[in-house]
Protein backbone atom coordinates (compact mmCIF):
# COMPACT_ATOMS: atom_id res chain seq x y z
CA UNK A 1 0.00 0.00 0.00
CA UNK A 2 1.50 2.81 -0.92
CA UNK A 3 1.76 6.48 0.87
CA UNK A 4 0.68 9.94 -0.65
CA UNK A 5 3.92 11.77 0.52
CA UNK A 6 5.02 13.37 -2.43
CA UNK A 7 3.29 16.54 -0.84
CA UNK A 8 5.24 16.41 2.30
CA UNK A 9 8.33 15.46 1.03
CA UNK A 10 11.72 17.84 0.22
CA UNK A 11 14.95 17.69 0.35
CA UNK A 12 16.56 17.12 3.47
CA UNK A 13 17.54 19.63 5.59
CA UNK A 14 21.38 20.77 5.34
CA UNK A 15 20.91 22.84 9.17
CA UNK A 16 18.37 23.65 11.52
CA UNK A 17 18.31 27.18 13.03
CA UNK A 18 17.98 27.82 16.79
CA UNK A 19 15.55 30.91 17.58
CA UNK A 20 18.65 31.81 19.35
CA UNK A 21 20.41 31.99 15.85
CA UNK A 22 22.99 29.28 16.70
CA UNK A 23 22.77 26.70 13.61
CA UNK A 24 23.36 22.90 13.66
CA UNK A 25 24.89 21.66 10.45
CA UNK A 26 23.31 18.52 9.36
CA UNK A 27 25.43 18.29 6.07
CA UNK A 28 27.37 15.65 7.64
CA UNK A 29 26.22 13.32 10.49
CA UNK A 30 26.40 14.63 13.51
CA UNK A 31 26.55 13.19 17.34
CA UNK A 32 23.99 14.08 20.11
CA UNK A 33 25.48 13.45 23.78
CA UNK A 34 23.24 12.43 26.10
CA UNK A 35 23.46 14.06 29.39
CA UNK A 36 20.59 12.28 32.44
CA UNK A 37 19.47 14.71 34.98
CA UNK A 38 17.57 11.71 36.33
CA UNK A 39 18.46 9.24 39.56
CA UNK A 40 16.90 6.09 37.66
CA UNK A 41 18.34 6.40 33.93
CA UNK A 42 18.59 3.01 32.31
CA UNK A 43 22.23 3.45 32.21
CA UNK A 44 23.78 4.40 35.54
CA UNK A 45 26.58 5.46 33.36
CA UNK A 46 25.16 8.52 31.84
CA UNK A 47 23.21 10.34 35.27
CA UNK A 48 24.74 13.29 36.00
CA UNK A 49 25.36 13.74 39.76
CA UNK A 50 26.04 17.44 40.07
CA UNK A 51 26.36 20.61 38.60
CA UNK A 52 30.17 20.71 38.60
CA UNK A 53 29.58 16.82 36.57
CA UNK A 54 27.40 18.25 34.07
CA UNK A 55 29.61 21.18 33.00
CA UNK A 56 32.48 18.19 32.93
CA UNK A 57 30.79 15.28 31.00
CA UNK A 58 29.52 18.74 29.00
CA UNK A 59 32.92 20.07 27.98
CA UNK A 60 34.32 16.39 27.42
CA UNK A 61 31.45 16.05 25.22
CA UNK A 62 31.92 18.94 23.25
CA UNK A 63 35.75 17.76 23.18
CA UNK A 64 34.84 14.76 22.18
CA UNK A 65 32.65 15.89 18.95
CA UNK A 66 29.17 16.31 20.07
CA UNK A 67 27.36 18.46 17.82
CA UNK A 68 24.23 18.34 20.11
CA UNK A 69 24.22 18.33 23.77
CA UNK A 70 20.84 16.80 25.48
CA UNK A 71 19.49 17.40 28.47
CA UNK A 72 16.98 14.24 30.03
CA UNK A 73 15.00 15.13 33.07
CA UNK A 74 12.35 12.63 33.04
CA UNK A 75 12.92 8.72 32.71
CA UNK A 76 11.73 6.89 29.80
CA UNK A 77 13.28 3.62 30.23
CA UNK A 78 10.19 0.59 30.21
CA UNK A 79 8.24 0.73 33.55
CA UNK A 80 10.18 4.61 34.90
CA UNK A 81 8.57 6.04 37.47
CA UNK A 82 6.16 9.22 36.27
CA UNK A 83 7.21 12.52 38.07
CA UNK A 84 5.14 15.78 37.71
CA UNK A 85 6.11 18.96 35.43
CA UNK A 86 7.04 20.71 38.30
CA UNK A 87 10.14 17.77 39.15
CA UNK A 88 11.45 17.75 35.71
CA UNK A 89 11.15 21.80 35.63
CA UNK A 90 12.97 21.57 38.51
CA UNK A 91 15.96 19.20 37.50
CA UNK A 92 15.85 20.27 33.65
CA UNK A 93 15.88 24.44 33.75
CA UNK A 94 19.32 24.87 36.06
CA UNK A 95 21.37 22.50 33.65
CA UNK A 96 19.77 24.21 30.67
CA UNK A 97 21.33 27.97 32.22
CA UNK A 98 24.18 26.40 33.47
CA UNK A 99 25.23 25.03 30.07
CA UNK A 100 24.01 28.34 28.57
CA UNK A 101 26.18 30.28 30.96
CA UNK A 102 29.58 28.18 30.40
CA UNK A 103 29.24 27.12 26.86
CA UNK A 104 27.33 29.63 24.54
CA UNK A 105 27.71 27.98 21.57
CA UNK A 106 26.96 25.07 22.20
CA UNK A 107 23.80 23.18 20.46
CA UNK A 108 21.14 22.20 23.62
CA UNK A 109 18.44 19.99 23.26
CA UNK A 110 15.86 19.93 25.99
CA UNK A 111 14.69 16.16 25.93
CA UNK A 112 10.64 16.67 26.98
CA UNK A 113 7.33 15.61 25.98
CA UNK A 114 5.67 18.39 28.08
CA UNK A 115 4.84 21.97 25.56
CA UNK A 116 5.02 23.50 29.22
CA UNK A 117 8.75 22.26 30.23
CA UNK A 118 9.75 22.78 26.89
CA UNK A 119 9.00 26.42 26.59
CA UNK A 120 10.49 27.10 29.64
CA UNK A 121 13.39 25.33 28.40
CA UNK A 122 13.89 26.82 25.33
CA UNK A 123 13.08 30.47 27.58
CA UNK A 124 15.74 29.51 29.28
CA UNK A 125 18.09 29.00 26.17
CA UNK A 126 17.25 25.63 25.06
CA UNK A 127 17.80 25.20 21.06
CA UNK A 128 16.17 22.01 19.90
CA UNK A 129 13.24 20.22 21.31
CA UNK A 130 13.22 16.44 21.80
CA UNK A 131 10.17 14.93 22.21
CA UNK A 132 9.48 11.41 22.49
CA UNK A 133 5.75 11.81 22.63
CA UNK A 134 5.81 13.21 18.97
CA UNK A 135 3.13 15.43 20.12
CA UNK A 136 0.55 12.83 21.16
CA UNK A 137 1.71 12.85 25.01
CA UNK A 138 0.80 17.00 25.48
CA UNK A 139 -1.69 18.22 22.71
CA UNK A 140 -0.18 21.60 22.99
CA UNK A 141 3.70 20.33 22.05
CA UNK A 142 2.91 21.40 18.25
CA UNK A 143 1.55 24.63 18.85
CA UNK A 144 4.13 25.37 21.41
CA UNK A 145 7.13 24.64 19.09
CA UNK A 146 5.28 26.77 16.06
CA UNK A 147 4.88 29.92 18.54
CA UNK A 148 9.26 29.25 19.94
CA UNK A 149 9.71 28.92 16.27
CA UNK A 150 12.49 25.68 17.41
CA UNK A 151 13.84 23.15 15.55
CA UNK A 152 11.73 19.82 16.94
CA UNK A 153 12.59 16.04 17.09
CA UNK A 154 9.25 13.96 15.92
CA UNK A 155 9.56 10.39 17.76
CA UNK A 156 7.37 7.50 17.43
CA UNK A 157 5.72 6.20 20.06
CA UNK A 158 2.71 3.93 21.56
CA UNK A 159 1.27 4.43 24.57
CA UNK A 160 3.35 5.98 27.46
CA UNK A 161 6.67 5.23 28.63
CA UNK A 162 4.89 3.11 31.53
CA UNK A 163 2.42 1.17 29.02
CA UNK A 164 4.47 0.87 25.58
CA UNK A 165 6.46 -1.85 26.64
CA UNK A 166 2.68 -4.14 26.06
CA UNK A 167 2.20 -2.10 23.11
CA UNK A 168 4.64 -4.31 20.36
CA UNK A 169 1.81 -5.88 18.18
CA UNK A 170 1.38 -3.94 14.97
CA UNK A 171 -1.64 -4.96 12.77
CA UNK A 172 0.12 -3.28 9.46
CA UNK A 173 3.88 -3.06 8.10
CA UNK A 174 5.55 -1.52 10.57
CA UNK A 175 8.00 0.58 8.33
CA UNK A 176 4.42 1.24 7.06
CA UNK A 177 3.00 1.99 10.36
CA UNK A 178 5.76 4.64 10.89
CA UNK A 179 5.39 6.30 7.46
CA UNK A 180 1.59 7.39 8.49
CA UNK A 181 2.40 8.52 12.09
CA UNK A 182 5.37 10.77 10.26
CA UNK A 183 2.83 11.57 7.39
CA UNK A 184 0.17 12.78 9.87
CA UNK A 185 2.24 14.27 12.38
CA UNK A 186 4.24 16.54 9.83
CA UNK A 187 1.13 17.95 8.17
CA UNK A 188 -0.27 18.88 11.33
CA UNK A 189 3.32 20.71 11.81
CA UNK A 190 3.42 22.16 8.77
CA UNK A 191 -0.07 23.71 8.74
CA UNK A 192 1.23 25.30 12.07
CA UNK A 193 4.43 26.65 10.56
CA UNK A 194 7.20 24.06 11.66
CA UNK A 195 9.30 23.39 9.13
CA UNK A 196 13.01 22.42 10.84
CA UNK A 197 12.05 18.74 11.87
CA UNK A 198 14.18 15.34 12.55
CA UNK A 199 12.31 12.35 12.45
CA UNK A 200 13.37 9.63 15.63
CA UNK A 201 11.65 6.04 14.59
CA UNK A 202 12.12 5.26 18.50
CA UNK A 203 13.95 2.46 18.79
CA UNK A 204 12.42 0.13 21.78
CA UNK A 205 9.55 2.63 22.09
CA UNK A 206 6.91 0.05 22.04
CA UNK A 207 9.09 -2.07 19.48
CA UNK A 208 10.50 -5.70 20.98
CA UNK A 209 14.32 -6.11 20.18
CA UNK A 210 13.15 -7.94 16.63
CA UNK A 211 10.94 -4.65 15.57
CA UNK A 212 14.15 -2.50 16.33
CA UNK A 213 16.56 -4.42 14.28
CA UNK A 214 13.78 -4.50 11.41
CA UNK A 215 13.24 -0.56 11.53
CA UNK A 216 17.13 0.00 11.48
CA UNK A 217 17.32 -2.57 8.63
CA UNK A 218 14.56 -0.77 6.27
CA UNK A 219 15.69 2.89 7.80
CA UNK A 220 16.51 4.14 4.32
CA UNK A 221 12.61 3.47 3.77
CA UNK A 222 11.93 6.75 6.00
CA UNK A 223 13.97 8.79 3.52
CA UNK A 224 10.98 9.13 1.45
CA UNK A 225 9.88 11.78 3.76
CA UNK A 226 12.65 13.71 2.53
CA UNK A 227 13.52 15.31 6.37
CA UNK A 228 16.97 14.25 8.35
CA UNK A 229 16.84 11.16 10.68
CA UNK A 230 17.82 10.96 14.26
CA UNK A 231 18.86 7.24 15.20
CA UNK A 232 18.68 7.28 19.25
CA UNK A 233 19.63 3.62 19.64
CA UNK A 234 22.99 3.84 22.36
CA UNK A 235 23.40 0.97 25.21
CA UNK A 236 19.50 -0.08 24.80
CA UNK A 237 18.28 -3.91 25.01
CA UNK A 238 18.29 -4.05 21.08
CA UNK A 239 22.16 -3.88 21.50
CA UNK A 240 22.86 -5.74 24.40
CA UNK A 241 19.41 -8.65 24.25
CA UNK A 242 20.87 -10.50 21.36
CA UNK A 243 24.57 -10.13 22.92
CA UNK A 244 23.20 -11.33 27.06
CA UNK A 245 25.41 -8.23 27.86
CA UNK A 246 24.00 -5.53 30.00
CA UNK A 247 23.90 -1.83 29.52
CA UNK A 248 27.02 -1.49 30.70
CA UNK A 249 29.02 -3.73 28.42
CA UNK A 250 26.75 -2.12 25.26
CA UNK A 251 29.63 0.27 23.87
CA UNK A 252 31.02 -2.15 21.16
CA UNK A 253 27.47 -3.56 20.14
CA UNK A 254 26.23 0.55 19.74
CA UNK A 255 29.18 1.07 18.07
CA UNK A 256 28.40 -1.57 15.25
CA UNK A 257 24.63 -0.76 14.62
CA UNK A 258 25.82 2.75 14.78
CA UNK A 259 27.49 2.11 11.41
CA UNK A 260 24.19 0.19 10.28
CA UNK A 261 22.31 3.67 11.03
CA UNK A 262 24.31 5.78 9.01
CA UNK A 263 24.63 3.17 6.29
CA UNK A 264 21.04 3.51 6.02
CA UNK A 265 21.41 7.55 6.66
CA UNK A 266 20.80 8.79 10.03
CA UNK A 267 22.26 12.54 10.19
CA UNK A 268 22.00 12.81 14.41
CA UNK A 269 23.50 10.06 16.40
CA UNK A 270 21.88 10.31 20.08
CA UNK A 271 24.96 8.47 22.08
CA UNK A 272 25.96 7.93 25.85
CA UNK A 273 30.00 7.73 24.28
CA UNK A 274 30.40 10.80 22.06
CA UNK A 275 34.10 9.95 21.45
CA UNK A 276 33.41 6.55 20.07
CA UNK A 277 30.51 7.91 17.93
CA UNK A 278 32.27 10.84 16.45
CA UNK A 279 34.66 8.08 15.32
CA UNK A 280 32.71 5.75 13.54
CA UNK A 281 31.09 8.57 11.62
CA UNK A 282 34.58 9.55 10.78
CA UNK A 283 35.41 6.28 9.77
CA UNK A 284 32.17 6.10 7.79
CA UNK A 285 32.46 9.22 5.81
CA UNK A 286 36.34 8.29 4.78
CA UNK A 287 34.83 4.70 3.45
CA UNK A 288 31.72 6.75 1.70
CA UNK A 289 32.80 10.13 0.88
CA UNK A 290 29.89 12.56 0.70
CA UNK A 291 29.76 15.30 -1.44
CA UNK A 292 29.44 18.63 0.37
Amino acid sequence: MSLPLQSLSHSAAQSLLSPHGRLLNLRRPQVMGILNLTPDSFFAGSRVASEKDLLARAEAMLQAGAAVLDLGAYSTRPGAEDISAEEETRRLLPAVEALRREFPQAFVSADTFRAGVAEAAVQAGADLVNDVGGGLLDKEMFATVARLRVPYVLMHLRGTPQTMAKLTHYEDDLVLTLLRYFRDGLAALRTLGVTDVLLDPGFGFAKTAAQSHELLRRLPELQALGLPVLAALSRKRMVYGPLGLGPETALNGTTALHMVALQGGAKLLRAHDVAEAHQTIQLFANTFPMAE
